[in-house]
């Protein structure tokens, strides 16, 4: 089995729980996720199998979308609703949908975060949260990340809450940015909700379940789960080469660097709907270009 398994992640699990039960479901050792969800975060969780395992860093690295609910008057330690709550204040004015937009316009593009004391990011060989825990305090770097789309969505039913939709780059923390829109707005926050809807091109609508699994196994059909490992480079620049290079890429070859290639960003070698490899101008010989990764047929 090659190929992407589209999968919608329930609360309550790991990313690492979800590939750990792929595995043992199928049969399989090479399998691995593409961009880590908290247990109590649902939505969109693409993974790799076989072959696949070796676009991970480039899924990871995709735009992703998400929708959150942000929670006004009260701050917690983890940013999220499962923190202790560490500020409160009443909200009697609510802001109106033009205040919150007047925000949200301040966070669309390039913005700089500093990551919450409770997350995975490592400061001198640890992760925050092990400071976090011991109680030791630590500065945090700084870290610029993109705001592709920042949104408010549907109505607002509670004064102190409402919901925004956000397409992000890689390692935005939604948290932290729910926490900064609340202080834009004068309120303590916090992040009371969230789901992730995207990852590349991949959509929920395109997802399958646990149970979907489950019975697609009892059928014995669980390729057709698959999508091809095209779809998850499709945001990579392709260039169908003929059938004389295609046994050079998958040889590994290095190659004279095509005309059409100018970027140095990394590129897939395709031969008809094949994915051959991904390659890239070679480093010190700018007219060669050198594979990165090569997939066996």
């Amino acid at each position: 089995m090659n190929g992407i398994l589209p999968l919608w992640k329930p609360k309550g699990m790991t990313s690492h729980d979800c590939v750990i039960a792929i595995r043992k479901k199928f049969h399989l050792k090479k399998v691995g996720h593409t961009g880590t969800l908290d247990p109590e975060v649902e939505g969109v969780l693409p993974i790799c199998i076989g072959q696949a395992t070796k676009i991970v860093p480039y899924l990871t690295d995709t735009k992703k979308t998400y929708i959150a609910q942000v929670m006004l008057g009260v701050a917690t330690e983890t940013e999220d609703s499962h923190g202790a709550i560490i500020e409160k204040y009443k909200v009697v004015n609510p802001p109106s949908k033009q205040s919150i937009e007047n925000v949200l316009q301040l966070f669309r593009g390039e913005i700089t975060q500093i990551p919450p004391m409770y997350s995975a990011v490592k400061v001198n060989g640890k992760k925050l949260y092990e400071y976090a825990r011991a109680n030791e305090q630590v500065e945090r770097p700084q870290r610029k990340v993109i705001i592709y789309q920042l949104n408010q969505v549907g109505e607002t039913e509670h004064q102190d809450r409402f919901t925004i939709k956000a397409t992000c780059s890689k390692g935005t923390y939604i948290r932290t940015l729910c926490v900064d829109i609340g202080k834009k707005l004068g309120y303590p926050a916090h992040m009371a909700h969230l789901v992730r809807t995207e990852t590349g091109i991949i959509k929920k609508e395109d997802t399958v379940t646990f149970s979907a699994i489950d019975d697609a196994i009892e059928l014995q059909n669980q390729e057709k789960l698959l999508m091809p490992i095209s779809k998850g480079l499709n945001h990579l620049e392709h260039i169908n080469v003929d059938e004389n290079t295609k046994k050079r890429v998958l040889y590994g070859q290095k190659l004279p660097k095509p005309d059409n290639v100018s970027k140095t960003d990394p590129f897939v070698m395709m031969f008809d709907k094949q994915v051959l490899a991904i390659y890239q101008i070679h480093p010190e010989k700018t007219d060669l270009i050198k594979p990165i990764r090569v997939f066996k047929e």
